[in-house]
């Protein structure tokens, strides 16, 4: 179970299961392609329905001693394996870069390091949280809920696991994983990891896979007490279909089409260029980018310029040489997806300010997509309703601040947003009437602390921090 360096094809041919490498039942393979090369970088199995009751078996078995193995020691092991994680930064970032297209200064600190420091995290607040509680004659008992079934995304390939294993591992569940096929390679490296850290045997397990097989036997089996999924709003819905067969708990971080806000007060040049750089982060493959820029119809044409002359300065290019702002989308797939949307922007009366569908030049190879702005967007356009998952920018004129809180709440998804004005309790007020999970106030950094998840179409449930980690307890009363 040896890994390649990422130019290389990288061969996994085992799957991990009770604490072992072992030969999946499924005799097929999944192709990893490099997003920039557009040539394959790794292998991987395709897992069937035995090897999803084989791991769901031995997450089971493996329950009753890790629900019980004092905190303290669990928050240790914990801490040894966000500790394996750092030791791996380089090799994660590398992967990740080539399989998802983020530049590699970017996937180092953010989708390789992030997840160390999360995962430390739930070390930290395992061993500090109280899961016993006195109210009047009842003894309230917190315990973990279970076999969690963890069905994770391509976009954030490591953090979206991490998110998800370290909490409920942390509460004592027991983890079966199955990872994005598009963006594996992340989760074979964290097992190691965890097997190396003396997680005990059974307490995680992976599988690799397609939705549509491993994905519906996890959300089907009798034996998985929840299950937390992140993914598409299309996706999630089928999930909670399948599980709501058995009952079992579901925890879904789904879809967004979120507003940046700024009011006629805020510093513009600030406000928009900032949220330029938010919607195109990771390419704009981030469920809660603001892709929506609510700004005064007063200062509109002043925001369409910043906006086209911020978007311009983002160069594109092969994101493992760490001078491009912006690599490509994941697969052909996703490329040829958002590329429809610019073409359905431009079909449905939008005006193109800069990008376009057309490939970039200079790039023969590689899921590139121009960074995109568009101007005079009605909210009813398709660019301003569906999640087009690429960096496609959809400006928006507002007349006072009940229209923009009215066009921001006019959608499906209710994920994120922001506001951004010269008074942060006008912001605030605000950032209060929007139907969503998070709001960031002029422009205030992601705290992986802080919970996250969404109202509406956009899931149900939390992760990160305290929050994240309650989603995998369950509530008992003692009545003494």
């Amino acid at each position: 179970m040896t890994a390649s360096k990422p130019q290389d094809v990288i061969t996994r041919d085992k799957i991990y299961i009770n604490g072992a490498w072992v030969e999946p039942s499924g005799k097929g393979s999944i192709e990893v392609i490099n997003s920039t090369t557009e040539e394959v970088m790794g292998r991987i199995p395709e897992c069937n329905v035995e090897d999803v009751n084989a791991a769901v078996c031995a997450a089971r078995a493996a329950f009753e001693a890790w629900s019980i193995t004092p905190a303290s020691e669990r928050a240790a092991i914990i801490g040894r394996i966000s500790e394996g994680l750092k030791n791996r930064q380089s090799e994660l970032a590398n992967l990740i870069a080539c399989e998802v297209g983020m530049p590699l200064p970017l996937a180092t600190a953010v989708q390789a390091g992030m997840p160390a420091m999360v995962m430390g995290s739930y070390a930290k607040l395992a061993a500090e949280y109280q899961f016993e509680e006195q109210v009047g004659n009842s003894l309230i008992v917190k315990e973990p809920v279970g076999v969690v079934g963890a069905i994770t995304p391509w976009n954030y390939p490591l953090h979206q696991v991490v998110c998800k294993v370290a909490p409920a591992l942390a509460a004592g569940c027991t983890v079966v994983l199955k990872p994005s096929e598009v963006a594996p390679l992340t989760a074979f490296v964290l097992a190691e990891v965890m097997h190396e850290a003396g997680l005990p045997a059974g307490v995680f397990n992976l599988v690799t896979g397609l939705g549509t097989v491993v994905g519906e036997a996890l959300a089907a089996h009798p034996d998985v007490d929840m299950i937390s999924f992140t993914g598409s709003t299309r996706a999630g819905k089928r999930v909670s279909e399948v599980a709501a067969q058995t009952v079992k708990r579901v925890a879904l971080e789904l879809g967004g089409k979120s507003a940046s806000v700024v009011l006629d007060d805020a510093d513009l040049q600030k406000a928009v260029s900032s949220s330029v750089g938010n919607c195109y982060f990771n390419s704009g493959q981030t469920c809660s980018a603001h892709t929506r820029l609510l700004v005064p119809k007063s200062q509109y044409e002043e925001a369409v310029a910043i906006a086209k002359a911020t978007a311009e300065k983002f160069n594109v290019g092969d994101p493992r040489t760490g001078t491009a702002k912006l690599g490509p989308l994941v697969s052909k797939t996703q490329q040829e997806r958002v590329r429809g949307y610019i073409q359905k922007g431009i079909e449905e009366g939008a005006r193109l300010v800069t990008g376009g569908a057309e490939q970039p030049e200079g790039f023969e190879k590689g899921y590139f997509v121009k960074p995109t702005v568009f101007a005079d967007v009605r909210n009813d356009m398709t660019i301003a309703r569906e999640e087009i998952f690429g960096p496609v920018l959809a400006i928006i004129a507002y007349e006072d601040d009940d229209e923009a809180v009215r066009i921001a709440n006019d959608t499906i998804y209710g994920l994120a947003g922001g506001v951004w004005s010269g008074d942060t309790e006008r912001a605030k007020r605000v950032a209060r009437r929007l139907r969503t999970g998070q709001v960031d106030i002029n422009g205030g950094r992601f705290n992986p602390l802080a919970p996250f998840g969404g109202f509406k179409q956009s899931g149900h449930g939390r992760e990160m921090g305290k929050y994240g980690f309650e989603e995998f307890l369950e509530i008992k009363s003692l009545q003494l």
